[in-house]
């Protein structure tokens, strides 16, 4: 039953992952145009910081429990967790520029 509710927490947790992984740090630079965005990467870290905590509990959790079955979730869990690593680092390398530059003071 444990299982179950695990599987279930990792199933309703995968349009966070969706969002984590698809969401441009800066979306102004996504289009092409050369302009500061101030609330993306608050946006993408919003989403991104809970789906790997999320997801890679799960690929330890899933890892430990040495069953065929919980192994391969394991190894997806894992690589929806390391999907998400390029947008939170693009998101982090986004807000230290944003702050360098002195832009989105408020």
């Amino acid at each position: 039953m444990r299982a179950l509710a695990g599987y279930l927490v990792l199933l309703l947790a995968m349009p966070l992952a969706a969002l984590a992984v698809a969401l441009p740090a800066n979306v102004y630079r996504a289009q092409g145009i050369a302009a500061p965005d101030c609330d993306g990467p608050l946006q993408v870290l919003m989403s991104a910081v809970p789906a790997i905590l999320i997801y890679g509990a799960g690929a330890f959790l899933a890892y430990r429990a040495r069953r065929r079955f919980h192994r391969v979730t394991s190894l997806l869990c894992l690589i929806i967790a390391l999907a998400t690593v390029p947008n939170i680092a693009e998101a982090v390398h986004e807000l230290y520029r944003n702050a360098a530059d002195g832009e989105c003071l408020g």
